[in-house]
């Protein structure tokens, strides 16, 4: 079979599997139909699979859940999903009914529904809803999973739809002005969007208005990531803008003058190395994505800053610039969200949670510590712009998530917490460091079993992402890493360079011509876990998805002698034409330009796709994506199979035909695609 076929890895327009990116051509979606009978019947006939996936199942539909909630106004709104409810119900209730044992929910919107009435596979992707009252929101759903949305006006008190703000399909956002007006950006036609698919205008829509004759307002570059509206409705003022993105980490900042019909764009006077996170009172909220020097003084890369908005728009952004928190070498900012009164700043000191909450004061900014449990991850689910309620939840690898509030003056109250989904007794958890290429310590957990023998016999999972400044932090065994704890499996979470889990520097330590430093760090886990007698090549797994699919690519082609199975979700496979690929173009930050020469020749060297060997003896290779995924193109998985499966290689291959980037639409979906890869895992590792 692979002598039949012709491969050319130097010229792309003689790849002969190019027709696999056609998502709807006939052709490729027979392949795709032939491959998922061969590796479904592989898996779905073991005889472990239904027990794994109905456990899965159980799992994501027990009604003791915790209903995480959004705070809006003293109200809590909660999107919740069960064996009844299988796409979902929206549905709230007061804050202080959220704080009881049995709430008293009032459903707002039921998706099954409306999907059954209106003869549509609707998946809920949220809503945005106009303050102080939250009562007209607009509600984004998508047919099947992926990010394209059409959004739907919806009065929440008489529970119907409004014929006005209704868009059609797009991948698209949109803000409130006010009760008769929004920001959107969408698909306006041609030229209206990005290189990467996404919005290049804004445009002012008026109740009533036919949204073609909308008032264009803003266009940014073709060659932008996007534009995006936002809207600020606070207590203390409201504020409208656009945040343009000329790429991945960088951004420019507008905020809307003027009256109905005059209205106009101003832009603030700042630097473009910095991420938004919102307004709080009269000024803009930045994390700084490099070091900014300004009036004298210079503020570090990694630092949260207050600046006041009449001061940037007059070009004076330093006049009254403070410094809400700066970092320390082994602190990073995880995540910031704004209240009524204060800003919650979710920090990660060695990859462990903490909480600080900051409130203005005379000079600067006063910080407190909130005193939640430590070793473990702190996330603000939601914080209450209006009355200056937090929910924060605290989970570690072997505890179940906690829910707290968190009050103005109060010590954190314990909301709710998660039953214990499996035995933790006889588990441990432990954090280690590896030595990478270059010398950096490689912080990475191990979740295993007490007195484990060192024999190197036993199967462990090893999970990455590295990149995008994303951090992966420790979280409550849930679905598939439970599964595999309970089957006997040691699970290893690594905490590589191009993740955000020590600030900027460490995601940007591997970004474009640096790339291979991330791969490098992933490889010196998988060998500091070897070395240690823990496992050995052939009981060694790794997983990951999307940009974590990459890295599993790329550890495929690089080291196939490390790993004894490999699991590659909803993956970037084939650098070469991934800009070119749905939003492929907004990544271009991250990886680099494959159309600029000294940009290719980078890329080119670990792109997985043009690095596999006919030679080369590979691990079977389990790859996931979905059909809807209009993120990331499936052809990157198909192609990578295809051209695996003419080579002789092994290859499981599985695509779900809805589920968009999660390659799942439901919890239904989410139990089917656990079992099937602990099921090739524990082929694979154990038996």
């Amino acid at each position: 079979m692979a002598a039949a076929i012709s491969i050319n890895v130097a010229a792309q327009e003689d790849d002969p599997f190019q027709w696999l990116e056609d998502v709807e051509g006939e052709k490729a979606l027979a392949w795709v139909h032939d491959q998922n009978k061969h590796s479904l019947g592989l898996l779905k006939s073991d005889p472990r699979f239904e027990g794994l996936m109905a456990s899965a199942l159980k799992d994501y539909n027990a009604s003791d859940k915790i209903a995480y909630g959004r705070l809006t106004g003293g109200a809590v709104q909660n999107f919740w999903q069960d064996a009844t409810n299988v796409r979902g119900i929206w549905r709230r209730t007061s804050s202080r009914s959220y704080a009881s044992d049995n709430p008293k929910w009032v459903t707002v919107l039921d998706i099954d529904k409306l999907s059954e009435a209106e003869g549509e596979n609707w998946v809920y992707k949220g809503r945005n809803c106009l303050p102080p009252t939250f009562g007209t929101c607009l509600v984004s759903l998508s047919r099947g999973g992926g990010d394209a949305v059409v959004v739907r006006e919806y009065d929440t008190v008489m529970k119907r739809f409004h014929g006005d703000f209704n868009t059609p399909e797009a991948k698209q956002n949109i803000a409130w002005i006010d009760q008769d007006r929004v920001l959107i950006g969408t698909n306006f036609g041609d030229g209206t969007l990005t290189d990467s698919g996404y919005s290049n205008q804004i445009k002012v829509w008026k109740r009533g208005q036919d949204l073609a004759t909308a008032r264009l307002l803003h266009t940014g570059e073709k060659t932008d990531v996007a534009s995006s509206a936002f809207a600020s409705h606070r207590p203390d003022g409201t504020y409208v803008g656009i945040a343009r993105s000329p790429d991945f980490f960088t951004q420019i900042l507008y905020i809307m003058e003027g009256a109905d019909g005059t209205e106009e764009m101003r832009q603030l006077i700042l630097p473009r190395e910095i991420s938004f996170q919102g307004i709080f009172g009269h000024d803009v909220i930045l994390q700084l994505r490099a070091n900014w020097t300004i009036a004298g003084k210079t503020y570090t890369s990694g630092s949260l800053v207050a600046v006041n908005i009449a001061d940037a728009l007059a070009g004076m952004a330093g006049a009254h610039l403070s410094v809400i928190y700066q970092p320390s070498q082994s602190t990073s900012i995880d995540s910031v969200n704004i209240g009524k009164d204060r800003i919650f700043i979710s920090l990660l000191k060695d990859v462990k949670g903490e909480l600080v909450s900051a409130v203005p004061a005379k000079s600067g900014w006063k910080l407190s510590a909130i005193d939640m449990p430590k070793n473990g991850n702190l996330s603000v689910i939601s914080a209450d712009e209006w009355t200056d309620e937090a929910f924060v939840n605290f989970e570690s690898f072997l505890q179940p998530d906690t829910l707290y509030s968190v009050k103005q003056g109060g010590k954190p109250t314990k909301l709710k917490s998660l039953p214990a989904r499996f035995n933790a007794d006889g588990l441990e958890t432990e954090q280690k460091f590896a030595t990478s290429k270059d010398g950096t310590k490689i912080p990475y957990f191990i979740v295993r079993k007490q007195g484990l023998e060192m024999n190197g016999k036993n199967p462990t999972l090893l999970y990455g992402y590295g990149g995008f400044e994303i951090s992966l932090s420790p979280s409550y065994l849930s679905g598939f890493n439970k599964l595999w704890i309970e089957n006997g499996g040691t699970y290893v979470l690594a905490n590589i360079r191009g993740g955000g889990e020590y600030g900027p520097a460490w995601h940007q330590a591997a970004l474009k011509e640096n790339r291979q430093r991330a791969y490098d760090d992933f490889i010196a886990i998988a060998e500091d876990l070897i070395a240690s007698g823990l496992t050995t090549p052939k009981h060694l797994g790794i997983r990951g998805g999307s940009n974590g699919g990459l890295l599993m690519g790329v550890m495929t082609t690089q080291r196939p002698d490390l790993f004894g199975a490999v699991i590659t979700a909803v993956p970037l496979l084939d650098m070469m034409r991934y800009h070119k690929l749905l939003a492929g173009a907004s990544w271009m930050g991250e990886y680099g330009n494959p159309d600029v020469a000294e940009e290719r020749d980078y890329i080119r060297a670990y792109s997985p796709y043009q690095n596999l060997k006919a030679d080369t003896d590979y691990p079977e290779v389990f790859f996931y994506t979905s059909t809807k995924d209009d993120r990331v193109h499936p052809g990157h998985a198909r192609k990578m199979a295809a051209k695996m499966t003419a080579m002789g290689k092994p290859v499981i291959y599985y695509e779900n035909t809805e589920g968009g980037h999660s390659a799942a639409a439901n919890l239904k979906q989410r139990a089917f695609t656990d079992a099937l890869q602990i099921v090739y895992l524990l082929k694979k590792l154990s038996d």
